[in-house]
């Protein structure tokens, strides 16, 4: 961050500090809670050429956001390389580190804050949504528009991880790393109920398995229900589920 250095620069470079800036901000403390004499201070220039550029502090936040959206839709980008198991923890990787990077931020982006009209803010997460959206179903490798009942799991899925997230930041009760592995577990999951009512979705779902190894992420969660069943008594399997 730039504190009380005057130095000159071009109108986009300036635009992009001041966004930079409050965005940092943001990141830290709930955007009603930041002042443009803040941003302004923080910035190294005077308050009202905060105005010069941004005609209110509503335009700042907006851009702020717009850039975290921006950022937010990349954690999802990752190579068409190895087992799906292992690509979807490593994106979950990247999306937490931008939810314990940008908490406050992230929570006014997918909450939509009251600095932003509610057009502009869904608009900025609906996009979010559809780049992790389109991201998953592409390491699928599968015909678009996708089946039905996929693009029901994918989308429940990105929804699955966004509410988790927000959860989390309240209080940060369960260690990160476990909600990592447990929303990739949780994609096997919706996937593999799927694919018990819809042969389509069962061909996509073998598909799926065919190339991962027994200690990633989906052998675990095999591994880990073996276990659960196995600890059922024998003899009442319904009274079990009850």
């Amino acid at each position: 961050m730039t504190t009380g250095v005057r130095r000159r620069m071009g109108v986009e470079e300036r635009k992009q500090q001041l966004i930079g800036v409050a965005l940092e901000l943001f990141s830290h403390r709930s955007p009603e809670e930041v002042s443009i004499d803040e941003i302004a201070a923080a910035a190294g220039i005077s308050r009202p050429l905060v105005y010069h550029y941004f005609p209110g502090k509503q335009s700042l936040y907006e851009a702020a956001l717009r850039r975290a959206a921006d950022e937010l839709a990349t954690r999802f980008v990752e190579p068409r390389e190895g087992p799906l198991g292992a690509r979807l923890l490593r994106v979950m990787g990247r999306f937490f580190d931008f939810v314990e990077e940008h908490g406050p931020g992230f929570s006014a982006l997918m909450r939509g804050g009251p600095a932003v009209g509610s057009s502009t803010a869904h608009a900025m997460i609906d996009g979010v949504r559809q780049a992790a959206y389109e991201q998953i179903i592409d390491h699928l490798g599968v015909r678009k528009p996708p089946p039905a009942r996929l693009n029901l799991v994918v989308r429940s899925w990105v929804a699955l991880a966004e509410s988790t997230a927000l959860i989390w930041l309240d209080g940060r009760r369960i260690p990160r790393g476990e909600l990592e592995s447990q929303l990739v577990h949780d994609f096997a999951a919706l996937a593999a109920v799927s694919a018990a009512y819809d042969d389509e979705m069962a061909g996509i779902v073998v598909g799926m398995l065919a190339d991962e190894p027994a200690d990633g992420p989906f052998g675990d969660l095999v591994g880990r229900i073996r276990t659960l069943v196995a600890a059922v008594p024998a003899a009442e399997p319904a009274q079990a589920l009850r």
